[in-house]
């Protein structure tokens, strides 16, 4: 092989190693949801049991109510090393009363996903501002003070 052979076969190779980094790629996360198996879970007719062996177990239950199931389905998609995309999101949610059974099933999808943008690189704080040498030295002569904290343990 000749030197311009082997220049133009090591170029061709550095840029196709190069381009195959900038591939999109699709992820699918969460629970597999199944429409006939979903719309099968009807109002006043099945209980929590019958709704775990239909559906399985929940993505996640509610934060301050048990008797609320979510299952949660999300498909993504990324092209090279940017931010992942939603393309399809549904939350499914099941709704129990005290005794177990479902009383309603919503559908949610894309819409409900809210963006959040922080505000700048550090949070806002309540009180005032303290300097690096307030912070510091702020503590001298408080340590171990009469009625400080901690003051008269261990005697």
């Amino acid at each position: 092989m000749t030197f311009p052979r082997l220049l133009l076969a090591a170029t061709l190779t550095a840029a196709g190693l190069l381009t195959s980094g900038c591939a999109g790629y699709r992820e699918s996360r969460g629970y597999i949801l199944d429409e006939q198996l979903a719309s099968a879970v009807q109002v006043g007719t099945d209980n929590k049991t019958s709704v775990e062996k239909t559906l399985g177990r929940p993505t996640f239950t509610g934060q301050f109510n048990d008797n609320e199931w979510y299952y949660v389905s999300r498909n993504t998609s990324t092209l090279a090393f940017r931010d992942p995309k939603v393309t399809e999101q549904t939350v499914l949610r099941v709704r129990f009363d005290a005794a177990g059974n479902v009383t309603s099933v919503d559908r949610t999808g894309k819409d409900q996903i809210a963006s959040i943008d922080p505000y700048g690189r550090t949070t806002p704080t309540l009180g005032r501002r303290k300097s690096f040498f307030e912070e510091f030295f702020g503590n001298i002569g408080t340590v171990g003070g009469v009625g400080a904290p901690g003051a008269g343990q261990g005697q």
